[in-house]
């Protein structure tokens, strides 16, 4: 058993659990917050412990950890990328959003799907069809964005085979039945389109600008 030097820890959420009420309602917030992501810091630090002294020191950010994604077990795969995508997820909402994007990020959207409406359309049909637990992604691929989906917590930063389009995420939304299920039950179109109306699209814009 090894001591890990760093562990990672889960970051402040930006807003009371009540805060995107009434598109996601509190108690599963909470519950996604406290518990879920939770789960996946503590178990992460735990797999780490596990690692022997040469993998360790590979753990010392979760961008290492995705640059040398093969090298680790599952455990570390999916706390790693459950960790990773629930911080950005956070994020990338906040009361009183939605909307549309503007400046650079709204341009490129525009250019690169025809308008807003056809890409949340193309958006709203890969979080639809993901199979089973899963992401949906806007990501910066090859300075083109694409809009993609993983399995279960992988995502596009991951260095994967597995992955098809590896890119900077700009706007992601997790479509695990736990973060939908106590409101929408297994109508996840309807979450979908909820989600619209909480987008942090100045977080997104910040994300695609860097």
């Amino acid at each position: 058993m090894n001591t890990q030097e760093t562990s990672f820890s889960l970051p402040k959420l930006p807003y009371s659990y009540d805060a995107l009420e009434p598109h996601i309602d509190k108690l599963t917030m909470e519950i996604h917050y406290s518990k879920h992501h939770q789960a996946y810091v503590t178990n992460l630090n735990k797999a780490i412990e596990t690692l022997d002294k040469r993998l360790m020191e590979k753990t010392k950010s979760l961008a290492t950890i995705f640059e040398n994604m093969t090298l680790f077990p599952e455990a570390i795969r999916n706390n790693a990328g459950g960790h990773y995508n629930h911080s950005l997820f956070w994020n990338l909402m906040q009361s009183n959003g939605g909307g549309a994007p503007k400046g650079k990020l709204a341009e490129a959207i525009n250019g690169t799907f025809g308008s807003f409406e056809a890409f949340k359309k193309q958006f709203a049909d890969a979080a639809t069809k993901r199979f089973g637990s899963g992401w949906a992604w806007l990501v910066v691929s090859n300075g083109k964005l694409t809009i993609t989906s993983t399995p279960n917590q992988d995502n596009p930063l991951m260095n994967l085979p597995t992955i098809v389009a590896k890119g900077k995420p700009v706007l992601a939304l997790d479509v695990w039945e736990h973060a939908y299920y106590l409101k929408n039950q297994n109508r996840r179109a309807d979450y979908i389109a909820s989600f619209w109306n909480v987008v942090n699209w100045e977080a997104a814009e910040a994300l695609y600008i860097a």
